[in-house]
This record gives structure tokens, C-alpha cells and sequence, in this order.
């Protein structure tokens, strides 16, 4: 039977998940950021061994394609590449924010809107607002709240905010329409469900070329002696 293995690295969550035709086999991962690096392989191999496989019976890799942390999607991307490169297998790639969506849709009974948040520094956001069909009804982008945020959307009815760029927001948006959720990460286990549907369908990404949705340039900052003349 074919498996796909899941990696979630986009915020601060490391998550890593195995499923077979769609069932989820093992999940496994850390909450602490700056971890993704040193727990992303030990993750991997513990999803494997407790599944009892091994990484020579994985069909594909999935990988969540941001945006999101710089440094995770690297890290996430660098890894599932490597995997696929080494088992000749396909890569699979689903938006961080549709993943989180997804969470929140399988429990949305009052099938309001959703908009996934996550944090950009400051008082912006990554963000998306979806429909309760999972659909995106605007493409991705990276905004900075204020009192206005979101008002001619939440005139036209309710929007469940949620995602570490959330709580934020919340002292900002305060439209009685507005409706905010915490403790909600992206999960490989969504990725995963997710993703299972793409590679049924083959809609796979080219390893050469593929890159994770970074939304804005990284940017480095010199030290404060470097740009002293």
C-alpha cells in the first residue's frame, strides 16, 4: 500500500506524520521553536519505526510549502527534497495556510469563513481567508492589521481568526463578527490528508525547481559594528 510521509515545519512547530491510503499510521512532534534543525530527522525515524517501516517503503514526501518561517520551510523543504532525491520518490507540496484551514474545517459546524494567521513580526501577518468548503476566496498575503483590517469582509458575516499571528490581532479587529480561536498549529497530519489527494491525482512538484513560499525576501541584518564607518 502506498505511504506518504508529512513534514510541518513552517512556524515553531515541528511535525512530522505518516499515512497509508489516506489513514494516518503515526504522528510525531515538538513544540519549541528554533528545534526544527536537530528534531526533524529523529522525528522522521520515530514516525517510521513506529508504523513499522521503513524509509525504503515511503511513496512520496509531503511538505508544507509556507509561507511561514524562514528558516523552518528551509529546513522542511531541504529535507523532503534530500528524502526524495535518495528514495526516487515524488515530492507533493499543500500552502501552510490551507493546512491550517483544513484543522479548523473539520470542526466549523456554524460553516463560517476562515482566516488562517501567521506571524510576521510586528503587527503583520501572513494570511488567507477560506470558505467552509476549504476553498481560498483571495490569495495569500502579507498585511499589516490595524482597526480597519478585514471590516468590508466581516460586514458581510462572521471570520474565525486563528494561527500564532492571531492573538495579536485580537485586541485590533474587534468587529462583533469577528471570532477568535487559539492554540491552533499547522499539523503534518492535515498536511498529510491533504496532500494524499495531490498525489492521487499527480499533481506532484519538480525537485530541480520546486522552492517554498517565502512571501517576502529574508533579511539579514548586519551587526551594529558593521555599519559603523
Amino acid at each position: 500500500m502506498p505511504l506518504l510521509l508529512s513534514l510541518e515545519t513552517s512556524t515553531t512547530v515541528c511535525s512530522v506524520a505518516l499515512h497509508e491510503n489516506n489513514t494516518l499510521l503515526s504522528m510525531a512532534e515538538v513544540h519549541r521553536e528554533h528545534s526544527h534543525a536537530s528534531k526533524l530527522a529523529p522525528l522522521i525515524d520515530q514516525v517510521v519505526r513506529t508504523a513499522d517501516v521503513t524509509l525504503k517503503d515511503i511513496s512520496a514526501v509531503a511538505v508544507a510549502s509556507g509561507p511561514g518561517s524562514y528558516t523552518g520551510l528551509r529546513i522542511g523543504t531541504s529535507t523532503a527534497k534530500g528524502l526524495c532525491y535518495a528514495l526516487s520518490i515524488p515530492l507533493v507540496a499543500v500552502g501552510t495556510l490551507e493546512i491550517m484551514a483544513a484543522q479548523v474545517n473539520a470542526t466549523n459546524v456554524s460553516k463560517a469563513r476562515l482566516c488562517p494567521m501567521i506571524d510576521a513580526r510586528r503587527m503583520e501577518v501572513y494570511c488567507q481567508i477560506f470558505d467552509a468548503g476549504n476553498t481560498a476566496l483571495q490569495a495569500v498575503e502579507a498585511k499589516v492589521i490595524d482597526e480597519h483590517s478585514f471590516e468590508k469582509e466581516l460586514e458581510e458575516g462572521p471570520i474565525i481568526f486563528f494561527g500564532n499571528g492571531a492573538d495579536k490581532c485580537r485586541p485590533v479587529i474587534t468587529h462583533p463578527n469577528a471570532i477568535f480561536i487559539s492554540g491552533i498549529t499547522p499539523s503534518a497530519a492535515n498536511l498529510g490528508a491533504l496532500a494524499w489527494t495531490k498525489f492521487q491525482q499527480q499533481r506532484i512538484e519538480d525537485l530541480v525547481h520546486f522552492e517554498p513560499f517565502y512571501l517576502k525576501e529574508f533579511m539579514i541584518k548586519k551587526p551594529a559594528s558593521l555599519n559603523q564607518p
